[in-house]
Order: structure tokens, then C-alpha cells, then sequence
């Protein structure tokens, strides 16, 4: 059972990428980060590698894991999916929610029904993609239309939140209040490479923005040390 899921008073901002290829690796760093100053993110990558029981190992440690696979598929799939997640007691999964309402109902449905439900939210626009690649895809205008658009529908739906760059979050924030979660990716200290992320903004600007939870990654898991860096970037934000 993971404490600090439990505790109210106990509530880490910061979500740390596991962008790992293998658990050996993940595990590397989880044994030298603090559930009570972060989560975990696990992607793609690291669950095709190693499935469902790195995850479960994860909770068993006590971290609260954003199960980051962006569901998108027909309403049943993705239901019966989020069904699956939601049994390996994570704190929060995710679908895409260019998905359409009808997955999202679905995964909402399905998650209620979960004996320890975890937060349900959608992602919106990618924070890789700016203007010109959402119009390489067929999607004309401002990125900030579409990510308002989604994340409406999102809401419509009951989901808890949106993933979507910081620089959205104040728009966001506007429109949905205080209770709508907003994860944001693309999250730099200001001394820290910009990598693949298109609009990324530091830690404490982006919670100024209305940002929930920060997605964290190689600034901390590329550390020297990244149980102080942690630290720092838990120092820098602990008055938000």
C-alpha cells in the first residue's frame, strides 16, 4: 500500500520520467529518490520492456505511478485497458483524447468501477508538436485552440484533468478552475537543455501558470546526483 497516496497532507508536484529502457536502469534511480518528494512516470518504452509487474513493484515501494500509455482506440479497447490499469493500483493513467468522447465515457466507466479508482486524465496536444506540425497532420490554427478544445471535451466527460505544456495552463486554468488537473511535460529548470520539447518552461513558472504536476525527466534522471537534484527542484517550487 503506498502511504503517501493515502495522506492528504502528502502531495509531490514533481513527477520523475522514467525514460528507461529496462527496469534494472529504472530501478537504478527509483532506489535513490524519496516517495514523499515525487512520482513516477512510466511510458511506452519501459512497459512494453517490462510489463505490469514493474509497475506493481513500483507501487509496492511506496510511489504513487502515472501510468503514461495514452490509450486511443475504440471505446471497448480502451475501456477494458484502463480496467487493466487500474487493477496494478497506479495513481493515475492516461487516454489521448483525440480518442472522441465515446472512448473517453468509456474509460471513465471503466476506471469508476475499479475497487481503488486512479485519476483519469487526457492528453491534448503533444508538447513536441507546435502550429506547423499540427498542420502537417491536418489540423489547422492555433495549438492553444485545439488543447482547449480537447481538454472541453475532457471535462465534458468527467475526466480529472489534461496533460498539456505549461504554457497552456494559465488558459486552462481560466476555463476549468482550481479542481481540473493539469499535467505538464516539457518542464526545464532554466540551466537544463531544451532536448525534443518544443514549449517547455521551468518548474516555478509553470505552476505559476496553473500547473498541477510537473513531469520531470532528464534533468533529474541524467543527474549527477539526482536525489539533490530533486531536492533543488522541490526547494525551488515548495512555496506554490
Amino acid at each position: 500500500m503506498n502511504e503517501f497516496m493515502n495522506d492528504p497532507k502528502i502531495d509531490p508536484k514533481i513527477i520523475v520520467a522514467l525514460d528507461y529502457p529496462d527496469a534494472a536502469s529504472a530501478n537504478r534511480l527509483v532506489t535513490q529518490l524519496d516517495p514523499g518528494l515525487c512520482r513516477l512516470k512510466v511510458g511506452k518504452e519501459l512497459f512494453t520492456a517490462e510489463g505490469p509487474a514493474l509497475v506493481s513493484s513500483l507501487v509496492e515501494k511506496g510511489y504513487g505511478v502515472f501510468l503514461d500509455l495514452k490509450f486511443h482506440d475504440i471505446p471497448n479497447t480502451v475501456a477494458k485497458a484502463c480496467a487493466a490499469a487500474s487493477r496494478l493500483g497506479v495513481w493515475m493513467l492516461n487516454v489521448h483524447a483525440l480518442g472522441g468522447r465515446a472512448m473517453m465515457a468509456a474509460a471513465r466507466e471503466a476506471v469508476d468501477q475499479a475497487a481503488n479508482p486512479p485519476l483519469l486524465i487526457a492528453v491534448t496536444v503533444l508538447t513536441s508538436m507546435d502550429r506547423q506540425a499540427l498542420n502537417d497532420v491536418g489540423l489547422a490554427g492555433e495549438v492553444r485552440s485545439h488543447v482547449l478544445h480537447l481538454a472541453r471535451m475532457a471535462d465534458e466527460c468527467n475526466l480529472a484533468g489534461v496533460v498539456c505544456s505549461a504554457q497552456e495552463a494559465p488558459l486552462l486554468r481560466t476555463e476549468f478552475g482550481n479542481d481540473f488537473l493539469l499535467v505538464t511535460p516539457g518542464i526545464r529548470p532554466a540551466d537544463a537543455s531544451l532536448d525534443d520539447q518544443s514549449r517547455v518552461l521551468t518548474p516555478a513558472a509553470a505552476l505559476r501558470n496553473g500547473a498541477s504536476h510537473l513531469v520531470i525527466g532528464r534533468p533529474i534522471t541524467q543527474a549527477a546526483d539526482p536525489l539533490a537534484a530533486l531536492h533543488r527542484i522541490h526547494a525551488e517550487i515548495q512555496n506554490f
